[in-house]
């Protein structure tokens, strides 16, 4: 799988090793996945019956400055690694963004929803989606939303950092979406590389829906820290990449992917931390 150094990447490692798959962990070290040749070769010489695609630019604002870069990645890169895949037989399980939609809605995006992306991140993650369709037949993308675990950067972490010095934060209300961990995303990504009968596009998120502020408040309440969440809105924190206000994502696929609800996701994170500090 690439993008194994990663936080989603080293748990779906995980995952596999778990479900008994003789896994290779590949991340940039191992293989430059913009350089069409190298994942040509790295991929024929391994033959892997499955790729679990976790390699991404994921830093949003940074995408609207660098959105050359952010479209290598997401986008070229992925497209190599579907050709790589599909001249091997292998099956390729990518990763995607709730970021592909617009956030204009009242009832959870599924899968047959026209994207329509607001800025640079979700323009090179959805042109990454088409080159991966394009390339093979044999396909799974997963979208997800709001990912958090340990490992990587992620809001749940920076709450808890910030609760540590202030006795209150303000988090916007006016955000709501899916929030996702890893711990049960990537089980989840590995059985979808096991099941060759379902294809095409998936969406992948924590059951149930909250917005920012709720899950910052969920968090300080399971963490027992004396920090309150005080209501804000994304105009009162301008950032330079626009964040859809609606990410819930639901899907209308059979069986599809359905995740536990996401408390119980930020429960096992919270669980995860403590065993590691």
């Amino acid at each position: 799988m690439t993008g194994a150094a990663g936080m989603l990447g080293h748990r779906v490692v995980d995952a596999g090793r778990a479900a008994g798959h003789d896994v290779v962990a590949a991340d940039l070290a191992e293989c430059d996945l913009t350089d069409a040749d190298a994942v040509t070769a790295f991929v024929a010489q391994l033959a892997p019956d499955a790729i679990v695609n976790c390699a991404a630019y994921t830093d949003v604002d940074a995408a609207e400055e660098h959105e050359d870069v952010a479209l290598r990645v997401n986008a070229d890169a992925a497209g190599n690694l579907a050709r790589a895949a599909a001249a091997v037989g292998a099956r390729l399980v990518h990763v995607s963004t709730d970021y592909v939609f617009d956030g204009e809605n009242d009832r959870p995006w599924v899968e047959s929803d026209h994207p329509s992306p607001l800025g640079a991140y979700g323009r090179t993650k959805l042109a990454g989606e088409e080159q991966v369709a394009l390339a093979t037949p044999d396909h799974a993308i997963v979208r997800t939303a709001w990912l958090f675990g340990v490992g990587g950067p992620n809001f749940v972490d920076t709450m808890l950092r910030l609760a540590q010095d202030r006795d209150e934060v303000a988090v916007v209300t006016d955000q709501t979406g899916c929030p996702t961990w890893a711990g049960h995303l990537a089980p989840a990504l590995v059985a979808l590389a096991e099941d060759r009968e379902q294809t095409g596009v998936f969406h992948g998120a924590g059951g149930g829906q909250c917005t920012w502020n709720e899950l910052a408040a969920e968090t300080f309440s399971r963490a027992g820290v004396a920090c309150r969440a005080t209501p804000t809105t994304a105009d009162a924190f301008k950032r330079p990449a626009p964040r859809p206000a609606w990410s819930v994502l639901g899907t209308q696929r059979e069986p599809g992917v359905r995740l536990p609800p996401w408390t119980q996701g930020l429960q096992g994170h919270l669980d995860d931390l403590k065993e590691i500090s």
